[in-house]
This record gives structure tokens, C-alpha cells and sequence, in this order.
């Protein structure tokens, strides 16, 4: 179960527009409900009511070149497909003031991009890149087309030259991490987490003076398995531009996941990462 499972499973749970009492939720963050019409606090997207068309929007990648090599400049190129009406779809709602946020990550998650392809008048998504190594990258794109849902939709590229790995071993790394102009402090709910329920993950930011928001929110988490199957992107529940941050994630599986976490001080964009085990229940 990834965020986008569960952003589809509660939508699939919101009382069918005509019932009472009638209630707005965010379409991204759906714990977020009010009785009266505005925007998300957390997230700042517009409130929404009603039966909700609950359907996954493929894409397609295509690379140019269609082989690429390590170090050298690649064009990605990302359609996304309506499911029902088997055309191309060309409109797109801002999330976190962006159309699209993609996350790469390489095999030994080593790597690791939060990036924004622009999208062209035919309705593609292109970037520009470079893969450093040969092997395999992980990407997971964000996006919410309009008049569906959130998506979250991975895909895979596979750069030559070099051996194939699906992911690594990770050593569990909770210590406090220092990046361009801010440090980084994590403490859990429980310790360690389970595997299916809920945790409570507490950042302590030092210096606060000078927190921003990056890309409309209090901060950016990207949480990958160990073995590369699961990419989980998540944003802060509780946060007020303060030194305490609050995420709240759900662990798909019993294994280790590596978090990047994202926040900004005067202008900078601090991205600091720890390596979390999860264990199973009981």
C-alpha cells in the first residue's frame, strides 16, 4: 500500500454527494475535511465534494536517446493516458505549485532527484537529465489530472554499461543529519515502526530562523524500500513554520526504507535522508 492507495481508498469512503451532512475534503490529502467550501491548510488545494471517479491514469516514458549512457544527457518524455477514453490527457491541476514532481532514484539509492518536467502544448511532460552510473533508476510521478485523482505512478529506466540490482541492503541510520544550512533531527512513534500501521515521524529542524515553504508545503518526504518496490511521497501533518515537524506514514511491508526529507531555510533547499527499519507485527 503506497500514499496513492491510500488516497484512493478514502475517497472511495466519502458519502455520495447528495446525502448528509456534506462534507469538503482535499482530493490529496483526504483526512483533511471541512463542512464548508476553501482550501486545504496543509496543502493549499481547493476542497472538493462528491462521488469521486476512482481509475489509475497510465504513462507512458519514452527516452531519447532510447539507450542512454552513464553521464550523458537524456530527454524523458512522459504521457498520460485517460483510462476510459483511451486519449491523451492535456490538462493538469497545480500540486504543490507544480504539475508534476518526479522522484528518481538509482539502484544502490545512492541517487536521488526531486525534479519538475515541463509540460508542452501536445500535453508531454519532458525533462532533461543525466544518469551518473549505469544500472537502474526508480521513478515515481505525482500528478493530479483534471477532473480525476491524485496519482502516483512508478516506472523504470535501465541505463547500460553495468550490473542490475534490485536495491540494497540498508543498515539502519536514525542519526541527526546535517545539510546546506540546516540540521536535521528524527525521533519515531513507535520505535521502530510496523509494518501496517501508523508512525509518527518528529523532525527537530536547527536553526528555525529562516524556514520556508518548498513548493507550497513545510517540507517533502520520499520513502523508498530497500528492494526498490515501494515510493511513497508525503508531506508534513503537522507543521506551522516552527523547528517541530510532523509526518505521518503508513509502512507498507517489514523491511528497511530509506527517507529523503526536504525542507527549506533562507532560500535553501536542504534535502537530508535516514535509513528506517520496519518491523513486522507481532
Amino acid at each position: 500500500m503506497n500514499r496513492r492507495a491510500f488516497v484512493l481508498g478514502a475517497l472511495a469512503l466519502h458519502p455520495l454527494l447528495g446525502q448528509a451532512p456534506v462534507e469538503f475534503i482535499c482530493p490529496m490529502d483526504p483526512d483533511v475535511r471541512s463542512a464548508k467550501a476553501g482550501r486545504c491548510p496543509r496543502c493549499g488545494m481547493q476542497l472538493v465534494v462528491g462521488a469521486f471517479d476512482i481509475l489509475e491514469y497510465p504513462v507512458s516514458l519514452r527516452l531519447h536517446p532510447e539507450a542512454p549512457r552513464p553521464g550523458e544527457e537524456v530527454q524523458l518524455s512522459f504521457t498520460v493516458g485517460h483510462p476510459q477514453k483511451r486519449s491523451r490527457v492535456k490538462e493538469f491541476e497545480l500540486t504543490h505549485e507544480r504539475l508534476l514532481h518526479l522522484f528518481i532514484v538509482g539502484q544502490d539509492l545512492e541517487f536521488f532527484r526531486h525534479e519538475h518536467p515541463q509540460l508542452g502544448s501536445d500535453g508531454v511532460f519532458r525533462l532533461t537529465t543525466v544518469f551518473p552510473t549505469s544500472g537502474m533508476y526508480r521513478l515515481l510521478s505525482d500528478f493530479y489530472p483534471t477532473h480525476g485523482t491524485p496519482q502516483l505512478i512508478e516506472s523504470t529506466v535501465v541505463v547500460s554499461g553495468g550490473p542490475i540490482a534490485a536495491g540494497t541492503k540498508l543498515i539502519p541510520d536514525l542519526a541527526p543529519k546535517r545539510s546546506a544550512n540546516l540540521e536535521a533531527s528524527l525521533t519515531m512513534e513507535p520505535t521502530p515502526p510496523i509494518a501496517g500501521l501508523k508512525t509518527l515521524l518528529f523532525f527537530s529542524l536547527n536553526p528555525d530562523a529562516g524556514l520556508e515553504r518548498y513548493l507550497g508545503a513545510w517540507g517533502h518526504m520520499l520513502a523508498v524500500s530497500e528492494d526498490l518496490v515501494d515510493m511513497i511521497h508525503n508531506h508534513p501533518f503537522l507543521a506551522d513554520g516552527g523547528p517541530h515537524v510532523q509526518f505521518d506514514m503508513i509502512f507498507p511491508r517489514p523491511v528497511a526504507y530509506r527517507l529523503w526529507v526536504q525542507f527549506q531555510r533562507q532560500g535553501v533547499v536542504n534535502t537530508v535522508r535516514f535509513d528506517v527499519p520496519v518491523s513486522r507485527l507481532g
